[in-house]
C-alpha cells in the first residue's frame, strides 16, 4: 500500500492541510452530511396543490384541489387553498401550507390597511407586488425546502379586465395572458387548460374547464385530488368580476364536478378541443 491519498483508498481531503475542527473537514469533503444542508431529512411539512387561474370574458376565475400532503401520507383532504385578497381580487396558494396561509393573511391586512390610512385602493399591479414582497421575505425559507408559490389574480378596474400574476420563490410577480396553473400537478392542468381553454368562455363554462384541468391533473399527480364523491369534498373555485370576489356556491361545484365524473365514465380522457 503506497502513502498517497488514492492508496490508501480515502479522499483528499483527508490528507490536506486544514484545521483541525472535524466540522470543516466535512464541510469540504461531504457538506451534504452537515445538518444545515439535510432540509431533505426533516419533518414532512403539509404542502398545498394544486391551483389555477384563467381568464374570461367577464372577468377571471381561480381554482384549487383539496389535498395537503405530507411526504407521501395525506395531511388533509379539505383543505381551502383559495381566498379574498380584496374586493376585487384573490390568491390561491400552494407549497408550505402553514407558511402559505400566513403569507395570505399578511396580504389581505396590508390591503385593508393601505386602503385606511390613503383612503384609496391600489391598482392590480400594485397588489401583485405587494404579495411579492412578502413572497420575496420569505426567500430564506424557501431555499430550506419552505417555499410557497403563490398565484395572485383580480379584476383590473382601470383596464376592465381580468389579469393573472405568478411568482418565483424570489417574488416577481409575472403576468400570464389567459390562464396559469402552480403546484405539482401543474403540469398536467396547464396541458389540459392549453387543450381547453377559450377566449370566449363563459362564466359556467370557465368554471368546468377549471373541474376539468383539476382532474386531469389529479390523475397524472398523485399529490392532487379529484373530487370526492364519497365525503362530498369538492375543489373550490372563485370569480372576480367587476362586481367582486365571489366564492362559486358549493352546490354548484358538486353539481359540475359530478356530471364531469359521469362524464369521464364514457370517456375517461376527458373532452378534446376542436381542431379549428
Amino acid at each position: 500500500m503506497t502513502g498517497s491519498a488514492e492508496g490508501r483508498g480515502l479522499p483528499p481531503e483527508f490528507f490536506a492541510v486544514g484545521t483541525a475542527s472535524f466540522t470543516d473537514l466535512i464541510r469540504r469533503s461531504a457538506p451534504g452530511l452537515l445538518p444545515v444542508n439535510r432540509v431533505g431529512e426533516g419533518p414532512d411539512i403539509p404542502h398545498g396543490t394544486t391551483i389555477l387561474a384563467l381568464r374570461y370574458p367577464g372577468g377571471v376565475m381561480v381554482a384549487g384541489d383539496r389535498r395537503a400532503t405530507s411526504g407521501n401520507v395525506i395531511a388533509q383532504r379539505d383543505l381551502e387553498k383559495v381566498y379574498p385578497a380584496d374586493e376585487h381580487s384573490a390568491v390561491a396558494l400552494a407549497g408550505t401550507v402553514g407558511l402559505a396561509l400566513e403569507m395570505v393573511r399578511l396580504l389581505q391586512v396590508e390591503l385593508e390597511h393601505y386602503e385606511k390610512m390613503q383612503a384609496a385602493k391600489l391598482s392590480l399591479p400594485a397588489k401583485a407586488r405587494r404579495l411579492g414582497a412578502i413572497v420575496q421575505a420569505n426567500l430564506a425559507y424557501a431555499m430550506q425546502g419552505l417555499a410557497v408559490v403563490p398565484l395572485f389574480a383580480g379584476y383590473d378596474l382601470d383596464a376592465g379586465t381580468g389579469r393573472i400574476y405568478s411568482y418565483d420563490v424570489t417574488g416577481m410577480p409575472q403576468e400570464s395572458t389567459d390562464f396559469h396553473a402552480e403546484g405539482s400537478g401543474s403540469p398536467f392542468a396547464r396541458g389540459s387548460l392549453k387543450k381547453l381553454y377559450r377566449p370566449d368562455l363563459t362564466e359556467d363554462e370557465a368554471a368546468a374547464v377549471c373541474v376539468q384541468a383539476l382532474y386531469d391533473a389529479a390523475e397524472d399527480d398523485s399529490a392532487t385530488a379529484g373530487p370526492d364523491l364519497a365525503r362530498r369534498v369538492f375543489p373550490i373555485i372563485a370569480a372576480v368580476t367587476a362586481d367582486g370576489y365571489r366564492r362559486l356556491p358549493e352546490e354548484d361545484v358538486a353539481a359540475l364536478a359530478e356530471s364531469v365524473v359521469a362524464a369521464r365514465h364514457e370517456r375517461p380522457d376527458g373532452p378534446v378541443a376542436p381542431l379549428r
